[in-house]
């Protein structure tokens, strides 16, 4: 197997994609002639042509409208927003259009596109670069909303939502795009979206987590496990829909549930891990439900600045350390 980044995972399989399937598009600002701010489409308009690959204008309403067109006349687009950030202007298309024609349509649409965007912070990139958005999609009926942490998910996880019939978002912390390497099937199968996985099992305590908190969740049990402290980590790779069946079998198995995300705390994914928690897994848990998340603050360019708002190692240890003892 080839040893990838994630930023090669997701090139090499949407490039497998597009030789296995001509109605795979990929269209944003920049992925042609300039292959991505991140490269990850880099060479794409050599190999597949100005019909497949499309430079837009900088008009992300214009990016997310022309693939919902281009979905409705039967392909498969990639649409990427250059960051997170910058998804916004396109939201009404994403939740009004998108989101909506399934039902709308008794059925009979779908919406084939996936909205590919970098996100998150640890770049000190400012506010216009550092937002973690994916809460505010997954409210919404209609979407999922994909983060992987790892670049044997990001491939199989890319697959599955390229293949689906219906809009997928699907953001890439920018920290992990190579962050390590790790052994990838060239041709992965795809990983079914809504499914959680066990990263690191323990039986101190669950933490449930995505994207770069796999990492920091990885960090802190290593150093717990020192003190005796064994950390089950529960990687939930897809947010919406959200694998409740494994956050239960973990729950259960450790009585102690953590949440930990870099996004802000209120309203936040981890709220609704809580909620789901709270509600049904009550006779399990021998111990409040802790969550762990950035303050309710935008992230400025300093580094000092922003390691105030976002969780840092200590903050984490100190939380896990308190769940454990109670």
């Amino acid at each position: 197997m080839p040893e990838w980044t994630m930023l090669e995972a997701i090139r090499e399989t949407l490039r497998a994609e597009m030789r296995e399937d001509d109605s795979v598009v990929v269209l944003g600002e920049d992925v042609a002639r300039k292959g991505g701010v991140f490269g990850v489409t880099a060479g794409f308009l050599e190999e597949f042509g100005p019909l497949r690959v499309l430079d837009t204008p900088v008009a992300e309403i214009a990016i997310a409208g022309m693939a919902i067109g281009a979905a409705f006349a039967g392909l498969r687009p990639v649409a990427e927003f250059q960051f997170a950030d910058y998804i916004h202007p396109g939201y009404d298309q994403l939740v009004n259009e998108a989101a909506t024609i399934r039902w709308r349509s008794v059925g009979e649409w779908g919406c084939p596109v996936v909205f590919r965007a970098p996100c998150g912070a640890g770049v000190f990139g400012g506010l216009y670069h550092s937002q973690s958005v994916e809460a505010l999609f997954c409210h919404v009926p209609g979407l999922k909303v994909v983060l992987p942490s790892t670049p044997r998910d990001a491939a199989g996880l890319l697959r599955a939502a390229i293949r689906d019939d219906d809009p997928v978002l699907f953001f890439e912390h920018k920290k992990s795009y190579r962050r390590y390497r790790e052994p990838v099937d060239a041709d992965p199968a795809p990983i079914p979206l809504g499914a959680a996985r066990i990263d690191r099992e323990g039986d101190t305590l669950t933490l449930v987590t995505y994207g770069v908190g796999v990492h920091w969740g990885r960090e802190a049990a290593d150093f717990l496990a020192a003190e005796g402290i064994t950390v089950e980590i529960v990687d939930l790779r897809t947010l919406k829909p959200l694998d409740t069946e494994t956050i239960a079998r973990s729950v259960a198995k450790t009585s102690r549930l953590a949440i930990l995300h870099e996004a802000n705390r209120t309203l936040g994914v981890g709220a609704e891990v809580a909620a789901f928690a709270a509600e049904e897994l009550f006779d399990s848990l021998d111990a409040p439900i802790v969550r762990i998340a950035a303050n309710d603050c935008h992230l400025p360019y300093t580094g000092e600045e922003e390691r105030g708002i976002i969780p840092q190692p200590a903050d984490i240890l100190a939380a896990l350390r308190r769940l454990a003892r109670y």
